[in-house]
């Protein structure tokens, strides 16, 4: 039996859980133009990020002052891999590709403009 992906809302937008396994996460990210998600970083989660649609900024580092912008475009793909801080602002409507290892649960939020509290 296939499973049918599974819609969870977030304050930015959605993402669209399409598998997973004992070994990987594939998601879509639905973020809405001027949103972001929060500043945070995985203890054992390691991710690649493929935008597929729209355009983003993407700021990431060892820490909070060695933070690094990088603009994204539609095609432009970005590893994270474990204990990196990193966010994602939207500057046009986004979908984003994620594929990660199987940790769901891993998320240290440092900030987050929602009033999530931090991790």
């Amino acid at each position: 039996m296939k499973e049918e992906p599974r819609r969870v809302e977030k304050p930015w937008g959605y993402e669209l859980i399409w598998a997973h396994t004992p070994q990987y996460v594939g998601k879509v990210l639905f973020i809405r133009a001027g949103e972001s998600l929060s500043l945070q970083y995985h203890e054992v989660k390691d991710e690649t990020l493929y935008l597929l649609d729209g355009e983003m900024r993407f700021w990431a580092g060892p820490s909070e002052d060695a933070l690094q912008e990088v603009p994204l475009r539609a095609g432009d793909a970005f590893r994270v891999p474990p204990r990196t801080l990193h966010r994602m602002e939207a500057t046009t409507d986004c979908r984003v590709l994620e594929a990660s290892t199987p940790h769901l649960d891993d998320v240290v939020r440092v900030r987050d403009r929602y009033g999530r509290a931090p991790s």
